[in-house]
């Protein structure tokens, strides 16, 4: 009688590396929406950290030159030389440009004090809500893509 050889050699058959990576790809399909949002939600928060860190720039500007700082320029860092009222060195020079971390911000000064205006660069990707502040520090928010004013929900309120 004849003997047939039943022996597999080493490897992974096809069907078998198939099977893994069609089980990878279930595993990534249901992971990177949660990630993504996680990425969306580090990101409102980092713009909401950054409102409030223009707050404490203006106050401290404020009381330095007597006014509030009309442009996101007068707060940062000057090119050279040292720090004076068209560039103050309070806040960093990331955000001194306008934009950090997925969002544009827009200061405007006004006779009596200042608003803040940050919008998602690209809304539903970088954010889903833009915000409003003014020196009342209160900030306020808008789930659509227009922007938000004095007017809309603060945030976290109920």
């Amino acid at each position: 009688m004849r003997r047939i050889n039943t022996r597999r050699t080493a490897g992974f058959s096809l069907i078998e590396l198939l099977v893994v990576v069609a089980i990878i790809m279930i595993i990534m399909g249901m992971a990177i929406p949660s990630f993504q949002a996680a990425r969306k939600l580090a990101l409102e928060t980092a713009a909401m950290k950054a409102i409030s860190t223009i707050h404490v720039a203006q106050a401290q500007y404020q009381s330095q030159y007597g006014r509030f700082a009309a442009t996101m320029v007068e707060l940062g860092p000057p090119v050279t030389g040292s720090p004076s009222a068209s560039s103050a060195k309070l806040i960093g020079s990331d955000l001194a440009s306008g934009e950090k971390g997925g969002y544009k911000y827009n200061l405007v000064a006004s006779d009596f004090g200042y608003s803040i205006h940050a919008n998602p660069i690209a809304f539903n990707k970088t954010g889903d809500h833009t915000y409003f502040s003014d020196e009342s520090l209160v900030i306020r928010q808008n789930s659509t893509s227009e922007p938000a004013t004095e007017t809309s929900p603060e945030v976290n309120a109920r």
